[in-house]
Parts: structure tokens; sequence; C-alpha cells
């Protein structure tokens, strides 16, 4: 009998410290649905519409189209016969050594700036433009990146000015901007008089630090608040145009902006696989290549068919 008692003793107690188990659980329970739930943390929405003092600047080659402008440009003028096909391979080969690389040499810019120059020179500015249009239809309209024309659209859903910002000849980057729909573009100014290229350039070609004096220019002129203002490139030579603004994403980013994004908080998105890379930081815009397309459709542009 004295080992049963024990064993009953047993059991009680530990009945009793299931019971208590259960009722303090309960009790958590209760007191868990009686408490209101954390407030969730969401991103502030982005753009902000009807945010008038706001706009949207975009870097160009590879970051809204796939390659360079200038690369594509060159195609369409070597069909129409202004240079001739040893000058092509060259311009393939230098397309393909900077797309690898992803750096510029000043020299090579240098050549590409000067050898450019000397195609347009004696031309009409509306034959450039011309062309520029159907050139657009036939190698460019196809080479759209749909992610980040979606980010620009947004933008101007949201009542805000779009921009592209490129080291591409502004005639070009102009009438990308006309036919994307967006409000217009930044881009190298070639000297004219009356109506006529003189083979000279009014400044530098719209590269690197140029971008950024570009866009504060513009702001400025269009009583535009840069902190409330995004940008978006793949090139870490865009990186002062993407310092300048409250939102610079990194789109398609190379190596060196990829790094530096992280490093700021910076956001990305890379089209180039399907696939959104992962967010980091707060909503913002970036990219770069612009030089790229000019160094390498520069340098195919080298000699015009006499």
């Amino acid at each position: 009998m004295a080992a049963l008692g024990w064993l009953t003793a047993r059991r009680r107690s530990a009945t009793a410290r299931s019971v208590l188990a259960g009722e303090a659980s309960a009790e958590a329970a209760r007191k868990s649905s009686q408490e209101a739930p954390p407030a969730k943390q969401e991103e502030p929405e982005f753009p902000v519409l009807g945010d008038d003092k706001a706009a949207a600047f975009f870097d160009l080659d590879n970051t809204v189209m796939q390659g360079a402008a200038l690369f594509h440009f060159g195609r369409g003028l070597y069909k129409r016969k202004f240079f001739e096909t040893r000058d092509l391979a060259r311009f393939a080969w230098q397309q393909a050594w900077f797309r690898l690389a992803g750096v510029e040499d000043p020299e090579h810019m240098q050549d590409a700036r000067d050898s450019a120059l000397s195609i347009v020179k004696g031309h009409r500015v509306a034959e450039l433009e011309s062309i520029g249009e159907e050139i657009y239809d036939e190698y460019m309209a196809d080479r759209i990146w749909p992610g980040t024309r979606a980010l620009a659209q947004a933008h101007l859903d949201a009542g805000q000015k779009v921009w592209l910002v490129t080291a591409a000849p502004v005639e070009i980057a102009q009438v990308i901007a006309r036919r994307l729909g967006l409000t217009g573009a930044l881009g190298t100014v070639a000297e004219s008089v009356d109506g006529v290229y003189t083979g000279k350039l009014v400044g530098e070609p719209l590269h690197g630090p140029a971008k950024a004096e570009a866009v504060r220019a513009l702001a400025a002129a269009e009583g535009l608040d840069l902190s409330r203002c995004a940008a978006y490139s793949d090139s870490h030579n865009d990186i002062p145009m993407l310092s300048l603004v409250g939102h610079p994403y990194a789109i398609n980013p190379d190596a060196k902006l990829r790094r530096h994004a992280r490093e700021k908080d910076w956001r990305l998105r890379d089209y180039r696989t399907g696939r959104k890379a992962a967010k980091v930081g707060i909503p913002a815009a970036a990219g770069v290549g612009a030089v790229a397309g000019g160094t390498a459709a520069a340098i195919a542009l080298s000699r015009r068919r006499r």
C-alpha cells in the first residue's frame, strides 16, 4: 500500500504541474491576443504621387537600353554607307572590349570623340535626326529593358518629369526619349552653325561628373528638389549623378557600383537575368554606361566613305 500511495502522490503531483503549465500558457495566450500587434514597417510609397518638386534621371546605355546607343547608331550608319567594312569590324571589337573590361581608356575616349565629330562634320542636324528615327526602329526598339521602362513609367504616372542623361549625342538621346514617351534628354552637344555640324563639341562629353552638373543645372532651372528626385544607372562612372539625388538606384550594376550601392544602402535592380536583385536600403536610382557606348561607337565611325 505504501508503494501504491507513493505512486498516487507522484501522479497527483505531476497532474498539478501539468494543470499549472496549462493555465500559465492559456493566460499568456489571452494576454497576447489582447495586445495590439506591432505596427508593420512599410516602405513609403515611391514615387510620390503629385510631387512636382521631384523628377527622375535615367542613364541610357545598359540601364534603359541593352548595349550602347552609339553602337546601334553606328550599325545604322554603316548600313547607310557612312563608313567601310573594316571600320565596322573595329567598331564591333571596341564594343566587345568595353563590355568585357567595363572601363574606359582616356586615349580611346579622345579617339572616339574626335572620330565621331569628324563623321558628323558637314552633315545637317536634321539629317542625323531623321536617320536616328529610322535607326531606333531598326536596332533599338527591341532592346529596351522592360523593367527599367516600367520604373520610368511609374514616375510619369505619378506626374513627374523623366529625363535620359547620356554621353550619346543629344539628338540620338532625344529621339529615344520621345519614342519612349519621356520628358526629354540630356546628352553630349555637338556644335552646329546654321543647322550644320562644325565638327566641334560644346564643352565636353556628358560623362561622369558632367552628368551630375547637367542634372544640377536642369534641377535649378525646373525648380526641383534633388533630395526628392531619383536617378538610375548601371555604372560606377555615374556615382556623382546618383549621389546628387535622394533616391539612387543601381540598375544592372557593374561590380564597382554594386559594391558602392551596398555600402551606401542604395537599392539594386538587375534585369539582365530576368530577376530582381536583392533590395538594399531605401528607394533610390542609379546607373552608368554612356561613355562605353561613346568609346566603341565613335571608333567605329572613324572614317566616312569618301
